[in-house]
């Protein structure tokens, strides 16, 4: 199969249900089952793959299918958004832009943690709105202690991300302009992901 040279060939493709609620991200390769299932209903976007198929018996033309970058899918049933983004640290980092909450330096991956604001030792969760990145440094200066116990303060505020916004977070450094304009439609007036 043929590609477009100027795609890197690991972009994903955005899918929404029929509605225009972003659901996942899909490969070009669901992409194309999906299109051969015949689930697609409208794309937007910007062409970011093309892929060649077969050669047809009676004009001899080889069939071309041009992935969109973003894809509309019907079904047998409506898929939804889901309304609880798991948590994971590739989408935390990004939540808050690989940058330590509490020293406000920027860090490379390798050397961030998940930190819990109220230890799960103490009663604390393992969620959204109770945990921040913090470097290496920081977390184990912390320890099992609050923030405000060992004298530190928060340079942002823990959040919980919408179904739009956690889909910009895990797949960030892949997005495409169309699916980010996109995606951004979605997120809520105040969200931090907007800049």
């Amino acid at each position: 199969m043929g590609t477009n040279s100027k795609i890197k060939s690991n972009a994903k493709i955005l899918r929404l249900n029929t509605a225009g609620f972003p659901i996942e991200w899909v490969t070009w390769q669901d992409a194309v089952c999906l299109h051969a299932r015949d689930l697609v209903v409208w794309t937007l976007g910007d062409v970011v793959r093309e892929v060649k198929g077969g050669w047809c018996r009676l004009d001899g033309k080889q069939s071309k299918l041009a992935l969109s970058a973003i894809i509309a899918c019907g079904g047998s049933r409506l898929a939804r958004p889901k309304s609880d983004p798991k948590l994971s640290n590739r989408a935390l980092f990004a939540r808050d832009r690989y940058t330590c909450m509490y020293c406000g330096y920027g860090h490379e991956y390798e050397m961030l943690t998940r930190d819990h604001i109220l230890p799960m030792s103490r009663g604390g969760s393992d969620d959204w709105e109770n945990v921040v990145t913090a470097c290496r440094r920081c977390n184990q200066f912390k320890s099992n202690r609050k923030p405000e116990e060992v004298g530190m303060q928060l340079a942002g505020v823990p959040f919980k991300p919408n179904h739009a916004e956690f889909l910009a977070l895990v797949n960030h450094q892949r997005i495409s302009q169309d699916q980010i304009d996109f995606l951004k439609t979605r997120f809520p007036r105040n969200s931090r992901l907007h800049d």
